[in-house]
């Protein structure tokens, strides 16, 4: 598209913006004028509303009150939907018996009636039945005056009259369908963030916390046994709370920050959880008594937001199950950078037999139990996989795959 096709665009996209933001009782009464108007062009005389074929009269001023009395109430159709309709139904109802010519205002109650069932909401059958009723009186009111017409040409007429009722109903029906959908699509985006919110406390809380009740253990120990080492013990708790602490902000921020702020800010891009913040998981855990070693293979870039975070929460739940679960056992952390996905392998070491090193599987359930589930999820969330369970050799293994999302794509 050229410029000025594009700056003619914008020109005519204003003043249409600017009128989709006025009163609906501005632009029904809008409406009303300009159909009120057009009713009094004589090229328009002939197109209209007309039932009966009375002998016709001669203009007066009430044929004119009746004309203003079916176009003006219009601006109040999407306010008083049924007023409107009683009164435009009214005066087309005396306009016909009193046999004045057709105008155009006449189609006023085409749109009273197709109003009343779009935007009625109490009532809707009483008014259908109410308008049905006073058609009837009408027709034999203009039969009592010798209308030359006959039941087949007023049942086309109420016919006629019920379309518009009609797509006035399908419209307001339409309207209530994309409203339930939009309701629905609110909770179920509502439900996934309460979800995501509920994870990221999981593995930020689970893990510091379980850290800290190792490393408090230990000190308790040390405080026995060899006081003066009792100090780095106590040491370790405090960094850690701060850790959580730290990751707590960035949570938090994280959920206030919308649109392009969440990742504007450098402040909080510094304590983003992500791969090159895996060493400082590693380090925590060998303070707290766990032996880890830690490797890297392939070139590490940096990557899109939510495989960062994927990545390094798996090595986190890794760890705090290792620690949990398996105390003192030596742990691996293996992470692979590909061309096109990121490999975890996070093994621990254990006897056999002694299953009560391995966490349990298991799916989130009633009293909130997440961990290896939750993981699985977030790694589905990224299109990537997620497989944990014991090792025929003993001890326990998670292995994880996140496609490769580099910023620079």
């Amino acid at each position: 598209m050229s410029p000025q096709a594009q700056w003619s665009r914008a020109r005519l996209r204003t003043p249409l913006d600017w009128w989709e933001e006025r009163d609906a009782f501005l632009k029904d009464g809008v409406l009303a004028l300009v159909l009120a108007s057009l009713a009094f062009v004589p090229t328009l005389s002939n197109v209209g509303a007309q039932i009966g074929d009375l002998p016709e009269r001669p203009a007066s001023a009430l044929s004119v009150g009746l004309v203003l009395a079916q176009t003006l109430p219009l601006a109040a159709r999407r306010r008083w939907p049924t007023g409107c309709l009683a009164v435009a139904a009214g005066a087309f109802a005396a306009y016909q018996a009193l046999g004045f010519a057709t105008t155009f205002g006449s189609l006023g109650l085409y749109l009273a009636l197709y109003s009343a069932g779009a935007h009625q909401v109490r009532f809707r059958r009483g008014l259908a039945g109410a308008v049905s009723a006073g058609y009837a009186v009408l027709a034999l009111v203009l039969n009592r005056f010798g209308s030359p017409q006959g039941v087949a040409d007023y049942l086309a007429f109420y016919l006629a009259l019920a379309a518009f009722w009609t797509v006035g109903s399908t419209v307001r029906t339409r309207r209530a369908e994309q409203a339930q959908r939009r309701r629905l699509a609110g909770e179920v985006a509502t439900a996934a963030e309460r979800a995501r919110i509920a994870r990221e406390l999981h593995d930020v809380v689970t893990h510091h916390v379980t850290a800290m009740v190792v490393q408090a253990d230990a000190a308790q120990f040390l405080l026995a046994s060899a006081p003066d080492k009792a100090g780095e013990g106590l040491s370790a708790v405090s960094d850690t709370g701060r850790r959580a602490l730290t990751e707590l902000r960035y949570l938090l921020g994280v959920l206030e920050a919308t649109g392009e702020s969440a990742s504007a800010d450098p402040a909080r891009a510094d304590r983003a959880p992500t791969l090159g913040r895996l060493g400082d998981l590693v380090e925590q855990a060998r303070r707290s008594g766990q032996p880890v070693e830690f490797s890297e293979q392939g070139e590490r870039r940096a990557q899109s937001v939510d495989v960062e975070l994927a990545a390094y929460r798996v090595v986190q739940e890794a760890l705090t199950n290792a620690m949990k679960y398996a105390a003192g056992q030596t742990t691996r952390v293996l992470v692979r950078h590909g061309e096109e996905r990121v490999e975890i392998r996070v093994t621990t070491d254990g006897p056999t037999a002694a299953r009560a090193a391995a966490p349990a599987v298991r799916g989130p359930d009633p009293a909130g139990g997440r961990g290896l589930a939750g993981l699985r999820a977030r790694a589905r969330l990224v299109g990537g996989e997620l497989e944990a369970g014991p090792r025929p050799e003993g001890g326990f293994e998670v292995h994880a795959t996140i496609p490769s999302k580099p910023l620079s794509e």
